[in-house]
């Protein structure tokens, strides 16, 4: 693919210059502060239940548009991860033994707030023998048995450390989407993902589909940690061949000055141009934006999603 031309007087914004160690934003990727009814309505909620969610923790720029709309992407087994991703804002340690009453309170948030699609996401959970899969299985079944027509979507970790029987488990639990995300290319994965591995993660992504061919697999990387295009393309092309339905691509915000370095902002031109590459990939879904997240729109994609698989099949 030759390079993106941008239009006249626009140029890649570095994230950082000599005289500003600091990134700042381009205009294209600010919100607002979060100020809405509606969000504080959804915080009320989230605290009542005693709800973590990856919105707060991971410091997600949507949260307030998606907190006004009732949407919260609720995240199990706690707050502590046990590895370090260093793009990741979430924090890092020894976790506290799994809340065997936390599939139902997830299941009550999920009522209060009358979703119609939820996504529920964890932390890496290396300390339980099976990564929290039945965890994630107990999850899905309280939904169901309290909401029957919400329609589920989970972000998984790996399950690096585990039988391969344990992804079984969560795949009987019937989500509608199974996603987990790559989050960049491979060879970033010594500095960005040190404790994970990108065949591993694509293997996981291809075995879910082995296991259920009509359950939605998703999929997602970040852009501006130090990635190439080409390197991006190949990604894509090892997820269709992984048979992944569902492509996310977003900007990269570091944290804090302690997180992986940010690179560059990329302009909104270079999101589109990988969209239409990733349609013509094959991908029955894309979202490539800078402020792309795996659930940001997360119920209105899924029903685009399937409008895509029937439209396909007829």
């Amino acid at each position: 693919m030759r390079d993106l031309k941008l239009p006249a007087g626009r140029h890649p914004e570095k994230a950082h210059r000599p005289d500003n160690a600091q990134p700042k934003k381009p205009d294209w990727i600010r919100v607002k502060a979060p100020t809405s009814k509606g969000y504080f309505e959804t915080h009320k909620i989230m605290r009542e239940h005693k709800l973590v969610t990856v919105c707060e923790e991971a410091g997600c720029p949507n949260a307030g548009e998606c907190w006004a709309q009732g949407h919260a992407t609720m995240m199990i087994m706690g707050e502590i991860c046990t590895r370090g991703c260093t793009f990741c804002n979430v924090a890092t340690g020894k976790p506290q033994a799994l809340d065997v009453f936390e599939p139902g309170r997830v299941a009550d948030g999920v009522q209060k707030l009358g979703l119609n699609h939820v996504v529920i996401t964890s932390v890496d959970r290396d300390d339980l023998d099976d990564g929290g899969a039945e965890h994630f299985a107990q999850t899905i079944r309280a939904i169901r048995h309290r909401t029957p027509g919400t329609t589920i979507e989970i972000l998984t970790p790996d399950f690096l450390h585990c039988e391969d029987s344990v992804l079984e488990t969560v795949v009987a639990a019937k989500p509608d989407v199974f996603n987990h995300n790559l989050e960049t290319v491979p060879g970033l994965y010594p500095s960005v993902r040190p404790g994970a591995r990108y065949f591993h993660s694509l293997r996981l992504l291809q075995r879910v589909k082995e296991l259920d061919p009509t359950m939605f697999t998703k999929s997602g990387i970040m852009v501006g940690l130090g990635e190439d295009r080409q390197s991006v393309h190949q990604v894509m092309d090892d997820m269709r061949a992984a048979d992944v339905d569902f492509l996310t691509i977003g900007q990269y915000l570091q944290p804090t000055p302690k997180h992986h370095a940010l690179d560059r902002f990329v302009h909104p031109d270079e999101f589109a141009a990988y969209e239409k590459a990733a349609y013509g990939k094959g991908f029955l879904m894309v979202s490539a934006t800078p402020l792309t997240r795996s659930s940001y729109h997360a119920g209105d994609d899924f029903a685009r999603l399937q409008a895509a698989r029937n439209a396909k099949l007829a």
